[in-house]
């Protein structure tokens, strides 16, 4: 814990530099998220402590399952059910406060202060304790998709000596078509690759009808399905590298 230093009738505390710097001096927004990053990987660490626990105790060692008796099974699927429940707990309640915290940084400025897809960073002001979360988002893709395929089509092919491309120079043209050409290749599966699809977005080529492609694939594109990642990390000094503070029975 990155505890206040007093000197000369004046609190201190040491920043991501290393250098202290007087407690009245950082900003209120950084010293609550330093207080909510300190007290969530208090948590962590002590959860993930239960979780090594768990994994190294002898008695639920499962390596010779089919020789443990039933009442031991029944009291190690026990622990390990009741351990599952303090992890959704914990998680749940970490997304909780993390979400609270931007919304109420959100409503102090008028805006978003994250990512629009909630990937965003939380640090202690001493810069040894991180938590960060991640979006995970699933992609359909509409029938504008069919559209747009149409659009591009009509582009390539009537495209008069390359003109629109001639920006690129004569070397960079044929790529430009082989990008152009593998985004709407439906390869063996019969699915586009959604990775080549979205370079088609990085283009900038002056055709109406490009644009028009550009604005049905943006407006193929649906989110389905998002879930949230939460990671902890810390470290001993600055010098030294992140250490994961590991919440997964699967991985301690």
């Amino acid at each position: 814990m990155n505890k206040p230093i007093e000197l000369k009738e004046t609190y201190y505390r040491k920043d991501a530099k290393g250098a202290l710097m007087a407690v009245d001096m950082i900003r209120p927004a950084d010293l609550l998220e330093d207080e909510m990053v300190h007290k969530i990987m208090s948590f962590a660490k002590d959860l993930s402590a239960q979780i090594s626990h768990f994994k190294n105790d002898p008695f639920t060692d499962l390596s010779d399952v089919d020789h443990l008796d039933d009442e031991t099974v029944r009291k190690i699927l026990t622990l390990g059910t009741e351990l599952s429940s303090k992890i959704a707990h914990f998680n749940c309640h970490t997304i909780g406060d993390l979400s609270d915290f931007d919304a109420m940084l959100a409503q102090k400025h008028s805006a978003w202060w994250r990512g629009k897809k909630g990937n965003c960073t939380y640090t202690s002001v001493d810069g040894l304790q991180r938590i960060e979360m991640q979006v995970q988002t699933s992609v359909d893709l509409g029938l504008e998709l069919r559209f747009a395929k149409h659009l591009v089509e009509e582009c390539l092919n009537e495209w008069d000596a390359d003109e629109c491309l001639n920006k690129w120079g004569a070397d960079a043209r044929p790529e430009i078509r082989a990008i152009i050409t593998r985004a709407f290749d439906s390869g063996k599966e019969g699915k586009v690759d959604r990775s080549e699809l979205f370079l088609l977005l990085r283009l900038d080529i002056d055709d109406p009808r490009w644009n028009e492609a550009m604005r049905a694939i943006r407006e193929a594109i649906r989110v389905t399905t998002s879930k949230e990642y939460v990671r902890f990390y810390e470290r001993d000094t600055l010098e030294h590298p992140w250490r994961p503070v590991i919440i997964d029975v699967a991985k301690t």
